[in-house]
């Protein structure tokens, strides 16, 4: 892509059009986040299919999100080499297809190389995706965009779920890849109408950079992932993660001497992006924790059935639309520094109140409760999301949407992994022999509304004018 084009494109497009452009992405991303988790209520009928034990369809979970870890890195270089609208386009084509061989599988095996294919096409889509929103809106309209973009992310972890079980139970287990075809076509056809075409740019493919980066996110979020597991293997989990780490050290050794790097490290001397990476991952681990941990407490904790507690997490996803009108607003009226601040402050009360929750707190409560917490939540996420890109030059915005979505992802893997390792580590204090109880949940949610708040000294250490090109504040 000739990324000095970027500015006038984004100047001279059609608003109109570029909400489309964000709406459009926004589905692509919401079938991206959607299939990472949809699985998970389907896994007995999927194992009685395949004639396995359920525990083994592990591995189809699993090799998604290591295909998303590995081919993320590569997502700036294939849309600088061939062009973002066609990149786009495949990946949208790509992770269609998959889904269909996803339900047409006969075997394990099939089935796993099918969420291989699936994974590659979302580590395309989310980042280069985000990449042409970028492109395609001025500074001024990106708080909106980055809002509409965002919400998949926080909408399809706690819908994924009682979603698969409905279809599972209802109609099939391979409906839930099904569903895929008809979103996949017609996402196909509008990206293919409605983005424009840029050339490519040839540069080198940094394959040393390639295979630390991939071996690097890929063990350190396999290495987490098995912390979920019961019981956990703690020598393997170090051992992988040990691994992964160490290959991101050499990694980003490796980057920062390329000549032409896969990942362009230089984004990072941005003050505003850098924070949202540093205290906008602590932010995105503590967010990323609810859908694991809420339901958990409710069935485990609380003793309440799929149903009711499906319920109680719509009241959370609720909270999470109901703010996004109001994104805008608040941040043209206290600015970043102040939202971030101030959000924060309340979404460390949102988790303090979600652990002082019992079985006998009534309905209501625990509706307004979740409500709030969506809401801060939401909120937070977007303003993180949006303060990575206000200072970003045209030409940085490739990379910089690759690394987000690298952090991103680990942040996900990193907020089930901690709320699993607390359970664990509290389970072991109070003798509830793996079955963790209220007590075990309060003193997860309590160790993520303290990241929260670690999550702020970025935020605070923030000029009051940060971003204030994209937000609109003029208060400073």
């Amino acid at each position: 892509m000739k990324t000095a084009e970027a500015p006038s494109a984004a100047a001279t497009l059609d608003p109109a059009r570029g909400r489309r452009i964000a709406l459009l992405v926004a589905s692509a991303f919401f079938m991206e986040n959607f299939d990472a988790t949809v699985i998970t209520a389907a896994v007995p009928a999927m194992a009685e299919s395949f004639g396995v034990a359920p525990v083994a369809l592990s591995a189809g979970i699993s090799a998604y999100l290591l295909a998303l870890a590995v081919f993320i890195p590569v997502s700036g270089w294939v849309a600088d080499r061939f062009g973002a609208r066609r990149v786009f386009a495949s990946a949208v084509l790509l992770f269609t297809l998959a889904s269909v061989a996803c339900g047409l599988a006969q075997s394990l095996p099939a089935f796993v190389i099918a969420r291989i294919l699936q994974g590659m096409g979302g580590a395309l889509m989310v980042p280069v995706g985000r990449a042409i929103v970028l492109r395609s809106t001025p500074k001024s309209g990106v708080v909106k965009a980055i809002a509409t973009i965002t919400w998949p992310g926080l909408a399809a972890p706690l819908l994924g779920p009682p979603m698969g079980g409905w279809i599972a139970s209802h109609w099939s287990w391979h409906w839930i890849f099904f569903v895929n075809l008809p979103l996949g076509a017609v996402a196909l056809l509008l990206a293919l109408r409605w983005i424009d075409n840029q050339p490519g740019v040839r540069r080198p493919f940094d394959w040393t950079g390639f295979l630390a980066s991939g071996v690097g996110l890929a063990g350190t979020l396999y290495g987490l992932e098995l912390t979920t597991q019961n019981p956990v293997d703690w020598p393997l989990v170090a051992a992988t993660v040990g691994v992964g780490i160490a290959s991101l050290v050499f990694a980003v050794w490796h980057l920062r001497r390329a000549e032409h790097p896969l990942v362009d490290l230089s984004v990072l001397r941005v003050q505003t992006f850098r924070a949202s990476a540093v205290g906008g991952t602590l932010s995105r681990i503590s967010i990323g924790s609810v859908p694991f941990l809420m339901p958990l407490m409710f069935q485990l904790g609380f003793g309440f059935g799929m149903v009711q507690s499906g319920l109680l997490m719509i009241a959370l996803f609720a909270g999470n639309l109901g703010i996004k009108p109001a994104t805008t607003g608040l941040l043209r009226r206290f600015g970043f520094r102040s939202t971030l601040v101030g959000n924060g402050l309340l979404a460390t009360l949102s988790f303090i109140g979600c652990a002082l929750l019992t079985a006998d707190t009534s309905w209501l409560v625990m509706a307004v409760v979740l409500v709030f917490g969506g809401m801060t939540r939401s909120m937070q996420f977007t303003a993180v999301g949006t303060l990575a890109f206000c200072d970003t030059t045209p030409k940085q915005t490739a990379g910089a949407s690759t690394m987000f979505s690298m952090f991103q992802q680990l942040s996900s893997g990193l907020g089930i992994a901690l709320g699993a390792v607390a359970l664990r580590l509290s389970e072991n204090f109070s003798g509830h022999g793996g079955t963790p109880g209220v007590a075990d949940f309060r003193f997860a949610l309590g160790l993520m509304a303290l990241l929260t708040l670690l999550s702020l000294i970025d935020a605070w250490r923030l000029p009051r004018d940060a971003g204030q090109q994209v937000s609109g504040h003029r208060g400073a």
